[in-house]
């Protein structure tokens, strides 16, 4: 595992882009910015973090002997390795927001975004984006965010999560290369967020519409159970869970 620390950068996925355009990388290697000034999640919203106080780090991992119909396992690897890091941090009622948001309650604390380098309809590698609120305590305008120490009163240490989350990240790619894809996607699915609840969706023209989350579908998209107990699956731009 090689780390490189920065003071600032406008992004780390970003970053670590264009280290691999220059050099050959090592798997496993971490990207961390004490300041990330044009943070980016998913669907092109921006990740915004209070300096010094959050962990913002990207890590690359050679995937290339995952297959390309199976890269939303990555998505669930990454979320499962988070998971798991605040579950042995002792941060209470964690589960996963479609597709990899980290929440504590109703409250998100954590932001996945993931990178796939494709070459001639192959997976090579994967830039793994994480952001995950640790110490800070306020969120101007965004009454959904937490932190870990607005949920559990500590002050954490940045190294030590983030050593953690590798670590866990180790564990989780592990069991992917094995095949064990059935554990995998079975212990994320017990982790859902309003799994089996009455729920509300918009769709992508904006209409609402009620369903229950049962579970991903094998290339990650959600599937809902609607009326007339039809099953329909829905990918990351048709749909938004609303709480």
């Amino acid at each position: 595992m090689r780390i490189i620390k920065l003071d600032a950068t406008n992004s780390t996925n970003s970053y670590l882009r264009e280290l691999i355009s220059q050099d050959i990388v090592e798997d496993f290697t971490i990207i961390s910015t004490k300041n990330q000034t044009l943070g980016r999640g998913q669907m092109g919203t921006v990740w915004a973090s209070e300096s010094s106080k959050n962990l913002t780090f990207s890590c690359f991992k050679d995937v290339s002997g995952i297959h390309v119909e199976h890269s939303f396992y990555i998505s669930m690897v990454t979320a499962l390795a988070v998971l798991k890091t605040l579950q042995e941090l002792a941060i209470p009622k964690i589960s996963i927001k479609w597709p990899n948001d980290i929440l504590s309650e109703n409250k998100k604390i954590c932001g996945v975004l993931i990178e796939n380098v494709i070459k001639q309809s192959q997976l090579q590698a994967s830039i793994i984006g994480i952001g995950l609120n640790v110490n800070q305590t306020e969120f101007d305008n965004l009454p959904q965010a937490s932190s870990l120490k607005l949920i559990s009163g500590k002050v954490f240490v940045l190294d030590e999560v983030l050593l953690a989350v590798v670590l866990n990240l180790k564990y989780y790619f592990e069991i992917l290369q094995t095949g064990n894809l059935e554990f995998l996607k079975s212990t994320y699915e017990t982790h859902l967020f309003r799994k089996n609840k009455p729920s509300t969706f918009k769709n992508a023209e904006g209409l609402m519409f009620s369903g229950f989350i049962k579970g991903v579908s094998n290339d990650g998209k959600l599937q809902v159970l609607l009326e007339d107990d039809i099953l329909k699956v829905f990918d990351l731009k048709e749909i938004s869970l609303l709480y």
